[in-house]
């Protein structure tokens, strides 16, 4: 597993990508801000089923919203590293911020309708800045496939829209959220706990599922949204159901993106 820690370093890879003509695999990146867990561990998993896995570690600055703190995010790179090392991972882009930004930017990416409310209703900029590092990362690295958590839903389709309207040839791959269960009852047991441990509710919505408008009926894809705070710590999780247009108890998990058949 390769280290790249600035984008001069970045040749590597593309040096690889250049000598292995014959290479079969995709290139699939799969970007966090690092402090692994067994949620990103997953989705490096799913990614490796797809072609030659790429993890971008970055805690993105300008994603921060007021009152969130950039400089207390946990920065945990060896550790970090320590965990890829036992998956099928050919490297690791870990920049500074100043390869990133180099504070004269004067371009960003400005997201659409999706990213108005619930993530996006009380973090302005939030999805301004996840969109355009994302961009920097998929114009440095150039993946095939770019994985992220349908856990991050709202992330996800603002991504999505940015694809589509860019026409960046990037295609992007939701990985499920593992849970215990699939039921609907369990599902909605699982919400009702996650509300009741909360020290305060930040939104508890549901939205149709690609728009993320307020439906007048909950029929068809749906997302249930939920985002509280725990202690210090801020949580959030989203449920794609199925809602049949017949009513009835029926209700199944469904896809966040494309169209269900690819995953």
């Amino acid at each position: 597993m390769e280290l790249w820690q600035s984008r001069a370093e970045l040749r590597a890879l593309e040096d690889w990508r250049r000598q292995d003509s014959r290479r079969q695999g995709k290139l699939v990146l799969v970007p966090t801000m690092g402090a692994l867990h067994d949620g990103h561990l997953s989705l490096v998993r799913a990614a490796a089923n797809l072609g030659n896995v790429v993890v971008s570690i970055f805690v993105n600055p300008t994603q921060f919203g007021p009152g969130e703190d950039f400089e207390a995010y946990p920065r945990t790179l060896e550790r970090d590293l320590e965990l890829l090392s036992a998956l099928p991972v050919v490297g690791v882009f870990a920049p500074p911020v100043q390869d990133i930004y180099s504070g004269t930017e004067e371009v960003t990416v400005l997201p659409g309708h999706r990213a108005r409310g619930l993530c996006g209703g009380d973090r302005p900029g939030h999805f301004a800045g996840v969109l355009t590092v994302v961009n920097k990362l998929f114009n440095l690295l150039g993946p095939d496939i770019a994985v992220f958590g349908r856990k991050d839903a709202q992330q996800c389709l603002v991504i999505d829209q940015m694809v589509r309207d860019l026409k960046m040839p990037v295609r992007l791959v939701d990985v499920p959220t593992r849970r215990g269960c699939r039921d609907r009852a369990a599902l909605m047991n699982t919400m009702g706990t996650e509300l009741r441990a909360a020290d305060s509710v930040e939104y508890a919505e549901v939205r149709q599922v690609p728009d993320l408008q307020a439906p007048d009926r909950v029929q068809g894809r749906v997302l249930l949204a939920v985002a509280a705070r725990v202690g210090p710590a801020r949580l959030i999780d989203n449920f794609v159901l199925s809602v049949p247009q017949t009513g009835g108890a029926d209700i199944t998990e469904s896809y966040l993106l494309g169209t269900g058949e690819e995953s």
